[in-house]
């Protein structure tokens, strides 16, 4: 088999805000405490406000403001907000112990796909500059079986992790045309221990959605209500 390959010395170029992250849920009944590495997980971080949109089944005079990053949670679960076109997920995985742990692989399954919902798309900022194009990995939750790839020339698995060289890795998974509800499970190893690593919303899939067609609104920088975003063109 191949050999691993050494832990990239890349730091995150920043972390997300606000309190702890979700944990990953482990596959069944496995007992998570005694394993060599932990994820925490951050379902709803955003790539930058302008790009982050969400589809709610609420008229524009029914919402409230966009919410900043750190309290979207909140936001999102008090509407039953969907993260529309695309959701980037952070995982921050750290080894456990004095023995470094390989990371193997990251996958994708899907538990259900349908047809959007015709809801209204709402977005989290107007305004914004272009920001640095992150390293990270995607995913096209349309595809018949959706595979986790390399981006903007970043490396593939296998990475290694240790208790003091962890890593931080940003899933951008995309809906074009489906309402996908998903998880990830990462496969790893340590000395003869090997096992499988569910990865989810604190124990819910992931929930993305397509937005093709539906009417979009943004929420102007110091304005008080949400109005129709421009056309775009072409």
């Amino acid at each position: 088999s191949p050999s691993p390959s050494p832990s990239s010395s890349r730091t995150p170029a920043g972390k997300a805000s606000g309190g702890a992250g979700d944990r990953a849920t482990g596959p069944g009944t496995v007992d998570r405490t005694g394993l060599p590495v932990s994820v925490d997980v951050r379902p709803y971080s955003w790539e930058d406000p302008c790009s982050q949109r969400y589809l709610v089944d609420r008229d524009p005079g029914e919402m409230p403001p966009p919410p900043a990053e750190q309290v979207a949670r909140g936001w999102i679960s008090a509407l039953g907000a969907v993260s529309a076109d695309s959701q980037l997920v952070q995982l921050s995985v750290q080894g456990a112990g004095d023995e470094t742990v390989v990371l193997h692989a990251l996958r994708v399954r899907v538990v259900g796909s349908s047809a959007p919902p015709a809801w209204n798309a709402y977005s989290m900022g107007v305004g914004c500059g272009g920001g640095i194009t992150p390293k990270v990995f995607g995913v096209s939750l349309d595809a018949a079986q959706p595979r986790i790839a390399p981006q903007n020339g970043q490396r593939d698995f296998p990475y290694k992790v240790s208790e003091r060289d962890p890593e931080v890795f940003k899933v951008i998974a995309r809906a074009g045309a489906r309402d996908v509800r998903w998880y990830m499970e990462l496969e790893w190893s340590s000395g003869n221990r090997h096992g499988t690593l569910r990865i989810d919303d604190n124990g819910e899939p992931f929930h993305t959605s397509g937005m093709a067609g539906r009417p979009q609104y943004d929420y102007p920088l110091g304005g008080s209500k949400w109005i129709p975003a421009p056309k775009e063109n072409g």
